[in-house]
C-alpha cells in the first residue's frame, strides 16, 4: 500500500454532513468554523474564493474547493468581496445572516433546483467532517489552508451520485453519503497533489525522487524493521553521506528522524483504535517494547500510550 492510500485510509467519514445552499446574487458565504476538513463545491455557478489578504481565486462549477482547518475563508459570486456576508457558515449545519438570525432552512436546496438553475443564482454543496489519526495529521499539516482542483469541465460521476442520493434521502443514505464524501474528498486531495504546479508537501515530493523514494517507501511499509541509515542507503544504491545528505536536503529532516515521525504517527494510531497492548503496538512499529515507546511518545506526544489512548476514547 503507498503512503498516500495509507495516509488518506485514514480519512474515513462517519456521520457526513452536508449543507445545499442555494444563492441568489450578490452573495458570499463565509466559512469561520472549518475545523477538520471542508468540501465546497458550486453545483452550478462561479465565484471567487477569499483568504484574507491574498489575491481572490476564481472557481467555476464543479471545481473542488477544500478547506483545512481554515479561518475566515469567503466565498462570493465578486471578485471584491465587501460589506456583510449573505451567509456565515459557524458550525455543522449552522449558518446565519449578518443579523445573526439563523436562516439555515432558508438556504436548503431542493430538488428541483439542481435541474433548472434560476439567472444569476449559484448552487453550492459542503460537506463536513472531522479528521482523526496522526497519519492524517502528517498530510493536512503540510497542506496550505485552502487549495482549489479545478474540474476543468471533466464529467465527475461521484458528485452526481452524491447529488442524486442527497435528492434521494431514502434509507441507508447516510452509510452511502459517509463513503461519497470520502471518496470526492480523497479526489480531491489527490489530484490537487498530483497538478504539477501545486506546492505539494516535501516528503510527498520526496517519494518520487529515484535515491530518496524508494527507501522511504520501504520505511513506510515495514516500519517494525531495524532500519539504519546504512540500510536505507543500500536501498538507495548510494553512499550513506550521499543518502544523508539527499534526504536532509529534500525533506528537511534527517532520515531517522522522520523515521521515528513516522514509527510514533502509525503507534498513535494503532492506540487510538484499541485492541491491542503498548507492547505489542511497541513491537508493530519497531520498538522493543513498551518502555521505550512510552518514552519516546511521550517526548513527542506528552502523554503516555497508555494516558493517550484513554484520552482519544473519551474524546471519540
Amino acid at each position: 500500500m503507498d503512503v498516500i492510500t495509507r495516509l488518506l485510509l485514514e480519512m474515513r467519514s462517519n456521520g457526513a454532513l452536508f449543507d445545499r445552499d442555494v444563492l441568489s446574487g450578490p452573495w458570499s458565504v463565509r466559512f469561520e468554523d472549518t475545523s477538520g476538513l471542508t468540501l465546497v463545491t458550486l453545483l452550478h455557478g462561479s465565484g471567487w474564493v477569499h483568504v484574507g489578504a491574498e489575491p481572490p481565486v476564481p472557481i467555476a462549477a464543479k471545481d473542488f474547493v477544500v478547506l483545512v482547518g481554515a479561518e475566515d475563508v469567503v466565498v462570493s459570486d465578486q471578485e471584491l468581496c465587501g460589506g456583510d456576508p449573505t451567509v456565515m457558515v459557524t458550525g455543522v449545519h449552522e449558518c446565519r445572516d449578518h443579523r445573526g438570525i439563523d436562516v439555515a432552512d432558508d438556504v436548503r436546496l431542493g430538488s428541483h433546483v439542481l435541474d433548472e438553475p434560476g439567472a444569476g443564482t449559484a448552487a453550492m454543496l459542503t460537506g463536513r467532517y472531522q479528521v482523526r489519526g496522526r497519519l492524517s495529521d502528517r498530510l493536512l499539516s503540510a497542506l496550505p489552508t485552502v487549495l482549489v482542483v479545478p474540474g476543468d469541465g471533466r464529467p465527475c460521476p461521484i458528485l452526481d451520485l452524491t447529488v442524486d442520493e442527497l435528492r434521494r434521502a431514502g434509507p441507508g443514505s447516510q452509510a452511502i453519503l459517509d463513503r461519497l464524501l470520502d471518496v470526492l474528498m480523497l479526489t480531491a486531495l489527490r489530484d490537487w497533489l498530483e497538478l504539477n504546479e501545486s506546492p505539494a508537501p516535501a516528503w510527498y515530493q520526496a517519494l518520487a525522487d529515484p535515491v530518496v523514494g524508494p527507501p522511504m517507501k520501504a520505511m513506510h511499509d515495514q516500519p517494525a524493521a531495524a532500519w539504519t541509515v546504512e540500510q536505507m542507503a543500500r536501498i538507495a544504491g548510494v553512499s550513506r553521506a550521499t543518502f544523508s545528505r539527499r534526504f536532509s536536503e529534500l525533506v528537511g529532516e534527517t532520515p531517522m528522524a522522520y523515521l521515528n515521525g513516522w514509527r510514533l504517527a502509525v503507534a498513535a494510531d494503532l492506540l487510538a483504535r484499541g485492541g491491542s497492548t503498548v507492547d505489542a503496538v511497541a513491537r508493530e512499529v519497531g520498538y522493543a517494547n513498551g518502555y521505550a515507546l512510552s518514552v519516546a511518545f511521550k517526548r513527542v506526544y506528552g502523554l503516555r500510550p497508555s494516558d493517550y489512548r484513554r484520552a482519544d476514547v473519551l474524546v471519540g
